[in-house]
């Protein structure tokens, strides 16, 4: 008979683990989103022509303001168990705004990239005012009856298949550390876990660790030399500073923001595009936490949250939050749903952020261990996916239409918007894989109008699913117990538009 508490958490939301056992679990969240978070600067800083010194400084202003995010995420947003970081959804508006600023910073004889990055600041600035609207003015909480499991499900399970390209071709640059870190998470989480309480605890961190250690022993005995995928160097931990508390270099590092209309409404779309991705992960996270599903003002406080953390990320020079799936996936893993444990994470994000030697030290782990964590998470985040869509009527041709028509389109709509920004680039006869348009190709398919917002969705697989469900699923006769809405959700609650405790 199976055991009843077997998918329940080790620490629900209101525990607080011991403090070392706390600080080596907020260390393994930090992990896990670190080589996805520190992806974006290390994109960024050689398109935006910065030298080693200002792709430091960048990574250091994401790694402060996905701490400040997390932070206010986990005791004013929703206070569940979630971290924030660097988002993908903005990636299209983020290429768009350096390309358009390279002809201005040659006119005016500046570099390109600090003058790239104020005009970024100042659009994330100010589509952070319109999220921060939306959040705390209670629209998103009043629309929660319109997001039933047959919309959230395939939003959720887009989440993790849309980071598919994160894993397998990562930790395929050298297959054996990447196969031997997956093969360790799975005997660690899933068979030691069984018998020894350490692996339910910290198998993410022990694999990853491990694998690191093993990779640099490697790399001093001469097997994995300079250049080698799984090569360990610890030079960025002698060429990082040990301190960053100069004002100046942490409040507009990069110089006063600058605002342009255009750019300003090519980043909404991402700011849409993010939004309804993180309400998905808010149910995600609450479910695995024990907290059943997220309030309407568990909702409200988190996008209006989420919008005060990516104005703090226009402030100190980074690229804008939002939820993060990745670390979703880890708290599936451990069973540790304590939002103690993830503050703590945020807390390490910020000494990340003011300490450069921890960024050089984490900066170390090879890019095969950090392929090898994602193909290992992000299926976990598409199985919650399938739970929360179990929630309505299966055996409804209704439901299995909507549920199936958005996740595919979810799928294919971004797959069309990847070719056409290629061939637009590329030109007739010419080809490109379908799922990997090209940097050019994303900055010629982003115009400041409506196209290009309308662009950005479509290169959104969440974004698409989340529009396709809501659409067909309110337009399309279905009783509240066929779409799987509770109780809980067609009644309204007492302050549902307010702000306060869940």
């Amino acid at each position: 008979m199976p055991d009843p508490t077997e998918h329940q958490p080790i620490y629900g939301l209101d525990d607080r683990p011991e403090l070392p056992k706390t600080l080596v679990l907020g260390a393994q969240h930090v992990l896990t989103m670190f080589g996805a978070t520190v992806s974006v600067p290390l994109l960024f800083g050689p398109i935006l022509g910065m030298s080693p010194g200002e792709i430091a400084r960048l990574i250091s202003a994401v790694m402060l303001c996905s701490g400040l995010a997390t932070l206010l995420q986990t005791t004013i947003g929703t206070r569940l168990p979630i971290v924030q970081g660097v988002s993908f959804s903005f990636l299209g508006a983020f290429f768009y705004i350096i390309g358009e600023t390279a002809a201005e910073a040659t006119a005016l004889g500046v570099p390109a990239g600090p003058l790239a990055m104020r005009y970024i600041a100042g659009a994330i600035i100010l589509g952070a005012l319109v999220e921060i609207t939306i959040g705390f003015s209670g629209l998103v909480g009043f629309l929660r009856k319109a997001l039933s499991p047959v919309v959230i499900g395939p939003v959720i399970m887009l989440i993790g298949l849309a980071l598919f390209m994160h894993g397998a071709p990562k930790a395929g640059t050298h297959w054996p550390i990447g196969g031997l870190t997956i093969l360790l998470i799975i005997i660690f989480s899933l068979v030691l876990s069984r018998t020894k309480r350490y692996f339910r605890l910290f198998p993410i961190l022990t694999a990853v660790l491990g694998v690191t250690l093993l990779c640099y022993l490697l790399s001093k005995m001469g097997v994995f030399p300079q250049g080698h995928p799984s090569h360990v160097s610890l030079a960025a931990v002698g060429d990082s500073q040990w301190i960053r508390l100069d004002p100046r270099e942490l409040i507009f590092p990069w110089g006063a923001p600058k605002f342009h209309l255009g750019f300003f409404l090519a980043i909404l779309a991402g700011y849409l595009a993010s939004m309804i991705e993180s309400v998905g992960d808010y149910h995600a996270v609450s479910y695995m936490s024990g907290g059943g599903d997220p309030t309407a003002k568990q909702l409200n406080r988190g996008i209006g949250s989420e919008g005060i953390g990516c104005f703090l990320t226009g402030v100190f020079g980074g690229f804008a939050s939002t939820s993060y799936s990745e670390n979703i996936g880890l708290i599936g893993l451990t069973k540790v749903g304590s939002r103690w444990v993830v503050q703590v994470g945020g807390i390490i994000l910020v000494l990340l952020g003011i300490f450069g030697k921890f960024g050089g030290f984490a900066a170390a782990i090879p890019g095969p261990v950090v392929g090898g964590l994602y193909c290992a998470l992000f299926g976990l985040i598409s199985a919650i996916g399938i739970q929360q869509l179990a929630k309505a009527d299966l055996s409804s041709d209704r439901n299995l239409f909507i549920s199936g028509f958005s996740l595919f389109m979810g799928l294919s709509v971004p797959a069309y918007f990847a070719a056409r920004a290629s061939a637009e680039v590329l030109g007739p006869g010419q080809t490109l894989a379908l799922y990997v348009p090209t940097v050019e190709g994303l900055m010629a398919s982003m115009p400041a109008t409506l196209g290009g917002i309308v662009g950005s969705i479509g290169s959104t697989g969440m974004a698409v699913a989340a529009i396709c469900g809501i659409l067909l699923d309110n337009l399309i006769p279905g009783s509240p117990e066929e779409r799987g809405l509770g109780p809980s959700l067609l009644v309204p609650e007492a302050g549902d538009l307010g702000v306060g405790e869940r």
